[in-house]
């Protein structure tokens, strides 16, 4: 286990900064102390994946944003067509 400045242990945490996507490091686990960053885990990224990884993550966030709209839609139409079908069945028997 790798222990912080302070004495605590320390948590595996991964950074989505622009400079490091992805990369894991260590942590201080208490929230209230300031100690913060202790060490990386991993070794650096090349140059180009520290430009790739930013890219493929809006991508991935913007295709999940639309899953979850279509999503939305489709129960918005489910609920449409038990209506239609109520008020079909509803008009069919009255008359």
């Amino acid at each position: 286990m790798v222990m912080c400045r302070c004495g605590s242990e320390t948590t595996r945490t991964t950074s989505w900064s622009v400079s490091n996507p992805g990369r894991q490091f260590w942590r201080c686990s208490r929230p209230s102390m300031s100690c913060g960053f202790v060490g990386w885990i991993d070794p650096p990224m090349c140059p180009r994946a520290v430009q790739v990884i930013p890219g493929l993550l809006r991508a991935m966030n913007r295709l999940e944003e639309r899953e979850r709209l279509a999503r939305e839609d489709a129960l918005k139409m489910k609920k449409l067509l038990f209506c239609s079908w109520f008020l079909f069945l509803f008009y069919i028997f009255l008359y």
